[in-house]
């Protein structure tokens, strides 16, 4: 690294800032540990400099437990912004890898270095990051820790996929109905009756909103564990998911995935194999096709929406068929289980509810309220885009100009040097104009309230071209909840305030 000085012949300050890492957290209780280790080294590094005017930095950046395949670590990510800050002049690590193991990310961080004037440091391999050689040399140090990473990887999941094989359970989230003794699952007794209640009520042609519902009225939760360290997992009420992971999964049946096959598994069974080749049978039929994804049969606006006010239970999309006609409409769930205790509600026509939503949206974009938080919106991304518009702009004419200039100056250029600048100063020039225009178009653009409240009154024009998937992801987006009341025959509708902030971001675009 090379030093300046401050003016009277002494060198000028670096700020250094330390950076350790550990991929596990294994042994950082301890008095002294790997990344104290790291950072003893790393001190005596920058005392051994300090007649060069380097100081060490008091915060420290420790990540004890993270991985060095990616950027997602909080010191790390600390230790950028003070370097964009220009807080931090210098970064000393042990090892290259230590900072990172891929060559993708720690090019990333290699800019941000350079972008704001720092530089870089490892205490154990010495070259210089300002050479080509140094870079080589760098790239090469980075390049054997990746493929040290991915090789570790490979064995790692090799070992688990021949463990499998042999029908070993090698780790991973609970099931419901196991606990884990010795590194076996064994059977939960009191849970495994649950599993077999539900595979059973599924046979039974019970919908898998209705299973959740039974779930929810019986209190049951799916499994909650906790690791060797006390964190705790699991235990939140059954939900759609948690139900068709059950209903797929063959460790239940004793069986077990090993890469892409599945094979016998040594742990006991809590369904025999009947019953689990009956329910993947029956999920098959009720999954739609192509692409295997489970999608609803009906079209239903309000699937996962609609409530019983009176019961406080999930209403379900039914029919019924006379002849060539459908007759669409919900039902609360707890009515149709026949355990309704008191609920009034049977069923309610799913046009009629339907529109009554629908009508209830068309005045609420409406709203003074929402036309101003809209139009609002509208201009802050204008002055945005418009802002990355001038940006772009400058930028393009500086090549430009540059461009012209090195064909003006230069004496004897290289025909393909020459067809190479030439090219930049067309393409610049196409591009500049077209940047100019969307500038001029959108300063001419204004978003008052009155602009809006004209477009958003073509809200049924919108909404009759939508895929009725689209007219449910728009109702998902603004809509928490509705209710519906059988006693008055009314339906209430719970906005989402999230969702419709990011409506009114998004309705002029």
């Amino acid at each position: 690294m090379a030093n300046g000085n401050n003016g009277n012949g002494a060198p000028k300050p670096i700020r250094c800032a330390i950076y350790t890492r550990k991929s596990t957290d294994e042994g950082l209780n301890q008095d002294f540990n790997s990344l104290d280790a790291q950072r003893d080294a790393g001190e005596a590094y920058i005392r051994s400099q300090a007649g060069e005017g380097w100081t060490l930095l008091p915060d420290q950046y420790d990540d004890g437990g993270y991985t060095g395949a990616n950027m997602d670590r909080p010191a790390l990510r600390r230790l950028l912004a003070d370097i964009q800050a220009k807080k931090v002049d210098c970064v000393v690590v042990y090892k290259v890898d230590r900072l990172s193991r891929s060559i993708r990310d720690f090019g990333r961080i290699m800019e941000i270095l350079e972008k704001h004037g720092a530089t870089f440091v490892s205490v154990t391999q010495q070259f210089n990051t300002t050479t080509s050689l140094g870079r080589l040399t760098l790239n090469i140090l980075l390049s054997f820790a990746q493929f040290e990473r991915e090789i570790i990887s490979e064995r790692t999941r090799d070992k688990q996929i021949l463990a499998r094989k042999r029908g070993k359970w090698t780790g991973g989230h609970l099931p419901l109905g196991y606990d884990l003794e010795d590194g076996n699952l064994v059977i939960n007794e009191e849970e495994a009756a649950r599993v077999r209640q539900i595979f059973e009520w599924y046979l039974e042609g019970h919908s898998v909103h209705g299973i959740v519902a039974k779930c929810e009225g019986l209190g049951w939760r799916n499994k909650e564990w906790a690791t060797k360290e006390g964190k705790m997992f699991g235990g939140h009420p059954m939900r759609k998911c948690h139900i068709y992971t059950m209903l797929a999964n063959p460790l239940y049946a004793g069986r077990i995935r090993a890469a892409d096959e599945i094979v016998a598994a040594t742990h006991p069974r809590i369904v025999d194999d009947n019953t689990f080749d009956l329910v993947q049978q029956k999920l098959k039929e009720n999954t739609r096709n192509p692409g295997g994804e489970h999608g609803p049969k009906l079209e239903a606006l309000l699937r996962g929406l609609l409530y019983c006010a009176c019961c406080g239970s999930a209403m379900s999309p039914s029919y019924s068929s006379s002849k060539n006609r459908r007759y669409r409409y919900y039902v609360c769930l707890r009515t149709m289980q026949r355990n309704g205790g008191g609920c009034t509600t049977r069923a309610v026509s799913a046009p009629v509810v339907e529109e009554a939503v629908i009508e209830s949206v068309r005045r609420f974009a409406m709203t003074p309220e929402v036309i101003e938080a809209i139009a609002r919106a509208a201009r802050l991304r204008l002055t945005e885009e418009l802002g990355r518009h001038r940006e772009e702009l400058k930028a393009i004419n500086v090549r430009v100009r540059n461009a012209k200039s090195q064909l003006v100056r230069a004496k004897n250029l290289d025909a393909d040097r020459e067809a190479a600048l030439r090219d930049v100063v067309s393409s610049g020039e196409a591009k500049a104009d077209q940047l100019r225009s969307l500038v001029e178009r959108g300063e001419r653009l204004r978003f008052d309230d009155q602009m809006v409240r004209q477009r958003m009154a073509t809200f049924d024009e919108v909404w009759k071209t939508m895929t009725i998937q689209q007219q449910a992801a728009l109702l998902r987006q603004l809509i928490e909840r509705v209710g519906y009341d059988a006693r008055g025959d009314k339906v209430k509708v719970t906005y989402n305030s999230n969702g419709i902030r990011e409506f009114c971001k998004g309705a002029t675009k």
